[in-house]
């Protein structure tokens, strides 16, 4: 097992039931300072209790939990002297295997919903005796458990949160991690806090130097190379790498041809000129478009890229054993900005569903010959700005919006081919400047631009009939790209955009506003 992929904390575990929200309750737990992992329902006891968990969350879940085939809990698990906290379907089904009454009530109970608090409440400690939460259930607790106290109730749930303090057991009906609950935040850190007893000390000071520990014992005198993209992500990872063995560490920037107008010349800038980090420039743009020929799926694209993204640092890798040679080193390790989120819409657990393969997790070759440091695996990206700046890494390169590693690659819609990449740098360089120009730049989380090169439209351009490409703009916000809204960009500001991209770029006679959320979009749009 790959050590500098691990925590040495006892973890808060989020068992997983299926709930659309599992990931932001790991989010909410880290923002109270506390270190967290998902796992799924699916694990027993024994598995889960080898975690050596500090407490456990049980998150919610689409099904019912009296109905044949439910998701369940080893009940061994509510006698282990673990905190443990049920959320909606979690709470139920804790209700339910601690001897409580589970069933409909006709009073079905979704969105924001007023709840009143009753008597002494370690969960409800310090929040307001009636509150605004987000209900999203048509069963309810009908009694809670014996020894068990019930804390808060609704119009639709008699039993809306119940407590059993002696064996550390709580639960609520409503969802605290998501914002619509007033004092949701307050909800999770008193169970974190009071009831569990935990301290908020998951910081980026300890974060770092814990990682940096692990890849020092990873790596120890070994060379190391890193896939270096000039984004937030591989930017951290390089410099947490740099800080843990120094000049061991040489950063390989492939130019695979996929990159934005401009981005080649400011990462060389950046690192080498900035940082003081080794970077090796390799241009790779024939190697990738070749691959890339006559593909138009957007998974085999993704994993087409990641092959050849490998590929390119097996070939740097040789380059640099053959420059050591004379001091019989060899490369072992490749360092990868792979984050959190990249793992878990990969499929990177049982039980987990793919969304879509990441090219640094589910597109990687089988016979890939370095082990891999992915010190950021188990961070979301806000906790990766904040290490950043704990690096002391510039502002521009910490607060810079994300980019996919597979670059303009998966923001064409259709084959990839040199001249479709012109006109989407064309179009993307004309929205960024604009954006810049109007202060947006840290309003969104990113603005990806992409072009539909299989789709053709109808327009009128100097009194002429054209038959041209859309481009749509993807402008979102968001926390750490597992939940996202769109951004709602000034008229305008669109305006010129548009204005700008239908005169200057000749194939484009139309752009196009997306303004779908995530869920049921992605934010890529491949």
């Amino acid at each position: 097992m790959n050590p500098v992929n691990e925590t040495t904390r006892r973890p808060v575990l989020v068992v997983d039931f299926g709930a659309q929200y599992a990931q932001l309750i790991a989010r909410r737990v880290r923002e109270a300072g506390v270190y967290s992992e998902i796992v799924p329902h699916s694990w027993d006891a024994k598995k889960i209790l080898e975690k050596n968990p500090a407490a456990i969350i049980l998150s919610g879940g689409p099904a019912s939990v009296y109905v044949d085939n439910a998701a369940h809990l080893d009940g061994s698990l509510f006698r282990a002297g673990i905190p443990i906290f049920g959320i909606c379907y979690g709470f139920q089904l804790m209700a339910q295997s601690m001897g409580g009454e589970v069933n409909q009530t006709g009073e079905r109970e979704y969105g924001r919903t007023q709840i009143e608090r009753v008597g002494d409440s370690v969960l409800l400690d310090g929040t307001d005796a009636d509150q605004f939460v987000w209900m999203s259930h048509g069963d309810a607790v009908i009694s809670a458990p014996e020894g068990f106290t019930v804390t808060a109730r609704s119009a639709g749930a008699p039993v809306a949160a119940f407590e059993n303090t002696d064996s550390s057991l709580y639960g609520v009906q409503w969802h605290p991690e998501v914002l619509h609950s007033d004092q949701g935040q307050k909800v999770i850190e008193n169970f974190l806090y009071q009831g569990a007893g935990l301290s908020p000390d998951w910081t980026a000071g300890n974060i770092v130097e814990q990682l940096v520990g692990q890849i020092r014992d990873q790596v120890g005198d070994r060379q190391v190379i890193c896939a270096l993209s000039g984004g937030v992500d591989s930017s951290v990872a390089a410099a947490l790498v740099h800080r843990a063995v120094g000049d061991q560490l040489t950063c390989f920037f492939v130019d695979h041809g996929l990159l934005r107008a401009g981005e080649r010349e400011q990462v060389e800038d950046d690192y080498a000129a900035n940082m003081g980090i080794r970077v090796v420039t390799i241009d790779e743009s024939e190697r990738f478009l070749e691959a890339l020929a006559g593909v138009s799926d957007p998974e085999t694209k993704r994993k087409i890229i990641g092959r050849e993204f490998i590929r390119s640092f097996e070939s740097a890798a040789r380059m640099l054993t053959d420059e050591k040679a004379a001091d019989g080193l060899s490369i072992d390790f490749l360092v990868q900005g792979t984050l959190y989120p990249d793992v878990v819409e990969s499929g990177g657990g049982e039980g987990t569903a793919n969304i879509k393969s990441h090219h640094n997790v589910g597109g990687l070759p089988e016979d890939l010959s370095f082990d891999l440091v992915e010190p950021l695996r188990t961070l979301f990206k806000d906790e990766v700005r904040a290490i950043g700046r704990e690096l002391g890494l510039a502002d521009k390169l910490v607060q810079r919006q994300p980019f996919p590693g597979p670059g303009l690659g998966i923001r064409i819609v259709g084959e990839v081919t040199k001249e479709r990449l012109d006109i989407l740098r064309a179009a993307d360089l004309i929205a960024r400047e604009e954006l810049t120009k109007a202060g947006l730049d840290q309003e969104i989380w990113q603005c990806p631009v992409v072009l539909l090169a299989d789709v053709r439209s109808v327009g009128v351009q100097g009194d002429g009939r054209t038959y041209g490409h859309p481009i749509v703009l993807r402008p979102v916000v968001s926390e750490d790209a597992m939940t996202a809204d769109w951004a709602r960009i000034p008229y305008d500001v669109l305006s010129e955009i548009s204005n700008r991209i239908t005169n200057t770029v000749p194939e484009v006679n139309r752009v196009v506003l997306d303004v779908t959320s995530k869920p049921p979009g992605t934010i890529e749009w491949e």
